[in-house]
């Protein structure tokens, strides 16, 4: 909190003047009058992804820091908020096809960039393993680039194109759900799942038989942004970047984050020595 603090003070001048530009020019900007008109902002949710989301099957209810967030940007244009059911792979063709305005949680790797626009980060996220083996543990990136280790991933997501660049020696099975990589790690199939930090984190709590998460070094420290779709006018980008940059800064994300983390019992002293969600 301490860090993002000193980073409010440097900040948070700057990205309110920017949000409430933003919010003044609303009227110029169609993206935001068509929001408005509809009444709802659309998001993409995904299934089964605390702590970013995860849907009460019996109330229908979504939960997550991601939905909080989202929640805000509604409540900061007046509108409701209305989540569409997607998944990391399809959100941003969601994005592209103007089935939701906004998908939360993109890991902002430049081949995405090619599809949608991203905003300033919203919070940084590192890339981790999770495994129950013993001999993986102060292996760096390198070391697991191995033929001898099969790694589980879900299709589409950061992790799988992470396995891809830094894992190409390795066996890695990909799978169409997170549930059936998670599956695969408990079960020996594969030696450990490629995840991030705070999925990771949430998942080996779940379950005691996927071992511990594990940072390889180098670190892969990497901004989530949101994304946005191209076309859409430069009031709308200049707004959700500077409500991005606004929370990040003033440290409103991360106490949505904690708020998603301790359903689960962790919080931010369980993060891996010297990961910081500011940046």
């Amino acid at each position: 909190m301490k860090i993002l603090r000193s980073l409010a003070l440097a900040g948070l001048a700057t990205a309110f003047a920017l949000s409430s530009v933003g919010v003044s020019q609303a009227a110029e900007s169609a993206t935001i009058n068509k929001i408005r008109d509809r009444g709802a902002l659309r998001v993409a949710g995904i299934l089964n992804e605390d702590p970013y989301f995860n849907k009460d099957p019996r109330s229908g209810e979504w939960r997550g820091f991601a939905i909080d967030m989202a929640r805000d940007i509604a409540e900061t244009l007046g509108v409701k908020l209305e989540v569409v059911e997607s998944s990391w792979g399809n959100s941003i063709l969601d994005v592209q096809s103007g089935k939701v305005d906004l998908a939360l949680a993109l890991t902002a790797l430049p081949k995405r960039a090619l599809s949608v626009y991203f905003t300033a980060p919203t919070y940084y996220n590192s890339f981790v393993i999770v495994s129950p083996k013993g001999d993986l543990k102060g292996l760096d990136w390198k070391g697991l680039n191995d033929p001898k280790y099969t790694f589980a991933v879900d299709i589409g997501s950061s992790q799988d194109l992470i396995a891809t660049q830094y894992l190409p020696k390795a066996k890695v099975l990909r799978f169409k759900t997170r549930d059936e990589a998670i599956i695969a790690v408990a079960t020996g199939k594969a030696d450990a799942i490629v995840s991030t930090v705070l999925n990771g984190m949430v998942m080996s709590k779940r379950n005691n038989k996927l071992g511990a998460v594990l940072v390889p070094k180098p670190v892969l420290s990497s901004p989530s942004v949101i994304g946005l779709n191209y076309d859409s006018d430069e009031v709308w980008k200049k707004f959700v970047s500077a409500w991005a940059e606004y929370n990040r800064r003033g440290g409103n994300n991360q106490t949505w984050i904690v708020k998603g983390l301790e359903p689960f019992g962790l919080g931010m002293d369980d993060l891996p020595e010297g990961f910081d969600v500011g940046g």
